[in-house]
């Protein structure tokens, strides 16, 4: 993801194998490139496409995302996080995969450290209606937006979390304003296939739920 007139200068593309050390915790280049000889982050094991069917019998690759969910990319979709989904379609249709070892915000080079996961997935179908993805981890609400342009993507997740906060936290349009207007976070998700994906987060912290 780089200015146009940057890319006739940058290298051509090349296959890299990273090697996993389950029990250092962290993932390694075999072959580093100068100045990468110790870098081994740690592994964040996350899951980059998964989702339901779409509404109104659409069928579009699971390489982009939407309101279903699908390649959204995001490091919050980890191990230990909830998330909801509006279903469309009878039975739902849930697919999951695209793991990954380790990735850096927005998939900027077009792919993480692809690895294979054994997952354990718990399903609940709850009686409520959402727009868009939401999720939950142990500190932290969000929503997620799937569009292009990036503005756009980023007004569906704000838009679904101003719903979710008055829907349980009890907070009206003007209340949730204040709140997000100085706590919110935005993390970008995928921004190398065809829709972007940008989540709105609040900490736990600021809410209390009604």
């Amino acid at each position: 993801m780089l200015d146009p007139a940057a890319i006739i200068d940058r290298p051509p593309v090349q296959r890299v194998v990273w090697d996993i050390n389950r029990n250092a915790g962290t993932v390694k280049l075999q072959e580093p490139s100068p100045g990468l000889e110790d870098f081994a982050p740690e592994i964040a094991p996350m899951i980059g496409c998964f989702g339901v069917a779409p509404a109104g019998g659409q069928a579009f690759s699971t390489a982009t995302s939407a309101q279903n969910g699908g390649n959204m990319d995001y490091r919050l979709f980890a191990p230990g996080t909830t998330a909801w989904f509006p279903v469309s379609v009878p039975g739902a249709l849930f697919y999951l995969g695209d793991g990954h070892a380790c990735q850096g915000d927005g998939e900027i080079t077009g792919t993480g450290i692809e690895t294979s996961f054994e997952m354990q997935v718990t399903f609940q179908v709850l009686k409520r209606s959402i727009a868009w993805p939401r999720g939950e981890t142990a500190e932290d609400i969000f929503c997620v937006g799937n569009a292009r342009p990036l503005d756009q993507a980023l007004q569906h997740a704000t838009t679904e979390m101003s719903r979710w906060l008055g829907e349980d936290y009890g907070l009206d349009a003007r209340a949730a304003s204040h709140l997000m207007g100085q706590v919110v976070r935005y993390d970008v998700g995928n921004v190398f296939n065809p829709a972007y994906t940008v989540a709105c987060r609040i900490a736990k912290r600021w809410l209390t739920r009604r």
